[in-house]
């Protein structure tokens, strides 16, 4: 069973995992305008505030050399860990990374490291889930003491302002339908021990995927959120637990209705008995749509959660669904063992000692 030992964020608020974590608690946002225009005005992004104007590949090497040496600083044993490079999608237009060797030597240079090579995921937003599956894998066959999952990505790309433009899919004035295109860089370190344990894992494929109608050329399948479902149903019989169960949850939501309903959906097909509250988080809230920096972001909110006290309980299950169906959940127990459920007056409580 592999842990969540460390993380690394670098995002809209926050150049490190302890900033960026205390700000999305804290329900701040990064969001401002950008060199993007839109009707009436400048188009509203969360770009990340580097200290310096780099823009392409070399703004992606800083922002990932970022996320990296933030872990580093916590486990300098990181550096001989195993790398998965979790990317956006192929065929996303305008797409930050398109060369992972370039990106990698750069990489290198930025941070003093020797070149080395990395396993690449390149499906959006559910990039986290399969990278993952591979952790996983290489871990119990003996291939890696440690593994690195790194999740870069940005929306604020030209190419991809028009195409999400143009679709009608970013939120503006006169579209409460869309999302704020946003940029980020998210690593966790993955290996034994940790206060997260990875104890389920699941991947399905969503049918009735968001413009499915547009593809097929003919009407949209209606949603019923079956590829959620389906990962939710492989995490939760791998953990041995069920949704009823689960504390909170972090999901992406990257702003637009079809994967909010997606979610109720979901949550109305599997939770059965509860009558606790369950919190939902999203780092959408604060940073918009990250892409494939996703997990890794998701991952390292809820470790600061588990290790500064203030998470709802145990397990915490994670999800996140890009735009062509694919699905992933994760369920991760805190190592202290059973589950525990944290009253709002326990809350309060320990805020106030500190």
């Amino acid at each position: 069973m592999i842990g969540v030992r460390a993380a690394g964020m670098v995002t809209a608020v926050g150049l490190d995992w302890a900033a960026s974590a205390a700000a999305i608690r804290a329900r701040l946002d990064g969001f401002a305008e950008t060199r993007f225009v839109a009707a009436g005005g400048w188009r509203i992004g969360a770009p990340v505030p580097l200290p310096r104007n780099w823009i392409g590949p070399r703004r992606m090497a800083h922002l990932a050399a970022g996320a990296l040496a933030d872990i580093l600083r916590q486990d300098p044993g990181a550096r001989d860990a195993a790398l998965i490079l979790c990317l956006a999608e192929d065929s996303r237009p305008g797409r930050p990374v398109v060369d992972p060797a370039a990106l990698l030597r750069s990489l290198a240079a930025i941070l003093g490291l020797p070149e080395r090579s990395a396993h690449v995921v390149q499906h959006g937003r559910p990039s986290g889930f399969v990278a993952l599956g591979r952790a996983r894998r290489m871990l119990a066959a003996g291939q890696a003491g440690q593994v690195v999952v790194l999740g870069l990505d940005s929306y604020l790309t030209g190419p991809a302002i028009a195409r999400y433009a143009g679709q009608a899919r970013l939120l503006q004035d006169g579209n409460a339908d869309g999302f704020i295109p946003g940029e980020a860089a998210a690593a966790v370190l993955l290996g034994a021990g940790g206060p997260l344990r990875l104890t389920g894992l699941g991947l399905a494929r969503e049918a009735a995927y968001l413009g499915n109608g547009a593809d097929a050329g003919g009407e949209d399948l209606p949603l019923r959120g079956d590829g959620m479902a389906a990962a939710y149903r492989t995490a939760l019989a791998e953990a041995e637990t069920d949704l009823a169960h689960v504390e909170y949850r972090i999901s992406d939501l990257p702003g637009e209705q079809h994967f909010f309903r997606q979610a109720a959906l979901m949550t109305l097909r599997l939770e059965r008995g509860r009558t606790a509250f369950q919190d939902l988080w999203s780092p959408a809230e604060s940073l918009g749509n990250i892409g494939a920096a996703v997990v890794p972001a998701m991952l390292g909110m809820a470790l600061a959660a588990a290790r500064k006290g203030y998470a709802p309980g145990s397990p915490v299950l994670i999800e996140a669904s890009g735009d062509d169906g694919a699905c992933g959940a994760a369920v991760l127990h805190e190592a202290r063992g059973p589950a525990r459920r944290v009253s709002v007056e326990d809350r309060f409580r320990a805020e106030a000692a500190r």
